[in-house]
């Protein structure tokens, strides 16, 4: 009877997967930004009919997306017209702490709140503002330790949705900061020599600060394989990297579209110095760095306009990079060639110009929240697509999810106020 409870339990463990506890996910698409779930594998062969739910918190306005760390949830959102930052335990879903960071704006894009998502790192959380207000708090109680101002201290312009306002100075401050090492990197878009600016992240001290260019609304990555090891970053104008020690400029690839939406998170295939990145009027771009000199010379290796990305991030695996294309299509395109291996169209039921996918894998599978709250558990091969299961997880959203410990956790609410909700993986 024993040994027969016993290898029930076991193929119970085996059937989700061999969950284990994955590693916190303190940032914007987890924790290397690139959706990937590093530590064993964390999602399950087959998602049930429903979700049990752990615990769920009314949300404001605003799409930045949940972190997770240190037994913590840390949500941005509009309370009483101010951009808050907010701790929630992780156990339970109450409230440890809230701070105000910045007034609210309204735009045509959504209702009043932030749509930047926090960064958590060791004993502090940085949360940056559509306006440009950028704080480092306390994990512990939410005390502001120290704060920058994008207009005041550095002269980048916000004016909202007026003319031909490109970018962050339109829609605001989007891109999450960088943390390395003992460097914050953000985006500020200064075009007086401060586009990107290099902070000490226990003091907010200016290491450094350089370029000319106004923000778009992609957060900056980093590679340590390059050498020197260098900042990238999708601008209003053109994609840039910067030494990330010293904030010289490495290269520069002009890409100027109407009002600049640039919203996809660069992708970064070191093996092949490949830069992957595009917009829905441009296509998606394989930029190839070569080394000149004291810096690098940018090709274009293929552009593939059948896999123009809007304002979802896709994902690189073993070669292939997979997101969502222009059709509302989940897409699968090799990324040595530019080639279109597969495209599953009509993957999302919304209008083209609306549709959104956010994406989490580890070695064997992704997970797809896609804006109308599905859920979807599918293989990326790229032999073919092949859904293995999908469950309605919440109501319509464009935020990322963040998965941590067997748990997910998803924001709604795209016309309004809405929920956060814990949901055992």
């Amino acid at each position: 009877m024993h040994r027969i409870r016993l290898w029930g339990w076991l193929g119970l463990w085996m059937a989700f997967g061999c969950l284990s506890p994955a590693a916190d996910w303190p940032q914007w698409r987890g924790p290397d930004r690139t959706g990937y779930l590093s530590s064993p594998p964390a999602l399950p062969v087959q998602l049930p009919g429903s979700l049990p739910q752990v615990w769920r918190q009314p949300a404001g306005e605003g799409f930045a997306s949940p972190v997770v760390a240190g037994g913590k949830v840390f949500l941005f959102d509009n309370q009483g017209g101010q951009e808050t930052l907010r701790a929630l335990s992780a156990a339970d879903g109450q409230e440890l702490w809230r701070a105000a960071v910045d007034e609210t704006f309204k735009d045509s894009q959504g209702p009043p709140g932030p749509r930047c998502t926090p960064v958590v790192d060791g004993d502090r959380v940085y949360a940056q503002s559509c306006r440009g207000e950028l704080q480092c708090l306390a994990v512990a109680d939410g005390r502001k330790l120290w704060s920058v101002n994008f207009g005041r201290d550095f002269g980048a312009v916000f004016v909202g949705e007026k003319g031909n306002a490109p970018g962050a100075t339109r829609h605001g401050n989007n891109g999450s900061p960088l943390i390395s090492g003992d460097w914050l990197y953000a985006s500020v878009g200064s075009t007086n020599g401060a586009a990107v600016v290099a902070f000490d992240k226990r003091t907010g001290a200016v290491k450094w600060k350089a370029g000319h260019e106004i923000a778009a609304y992609a957060p900056p990555v980093i590679s340590h394989t390059w050498k020197p090891t260098q900042v990238v970053n999708f601008m209003a104008d053109a994609a840039l990297g910067f030494d990330a020690a010293t904030g010289r400029p490495l290269w520069r690839f002009p890409l100027k579209t109407a009002f600049a939406r640039h919203v996809m998170t660069p992708l970064l295939d070191e093996p092949r110095n490949l830069v992957l990145l595009g917009s829905h009027q441009t296509g998606l771009f394989g930029l190839r760095l070569v080394p000149e000199g004291d810096g690098f010379r940018v090709e274009e290796a293929w552009k593939q306009t059948a896999a123009s990305p809007n304002f979802s991030s896709g994902f690189l695996r073993d070669g292939f990079y997979y997101g969502l294309g222009p059709t509302r299509n989940l897409v699968c395109v090799d990324v040595a060639t530019g080639a279109v291996r597969w495209s599953n169209e009509s993957w999302v039921s919304t209008p083209a110009d609306k549709a959104h996918a956010s994406f989490v894998f580890d070695r064997e599978r992704s997970l797809a929240l896609l804006d109308d709250g599905q859920l979807i558990l599918w293989e990326p091969r790229p032999e073919a697509y092949r859904e293995l299961s999908r469950v309605q997880a919440c109501a319509v959203n464009w935020c990322q999810p963040a998965v941590a410990d067997g748990r997910i956790y998803v924001r709604d609410g795209l016309k309004g106020p809405g929920q956060l909700t814990c949901l055992q993986l």
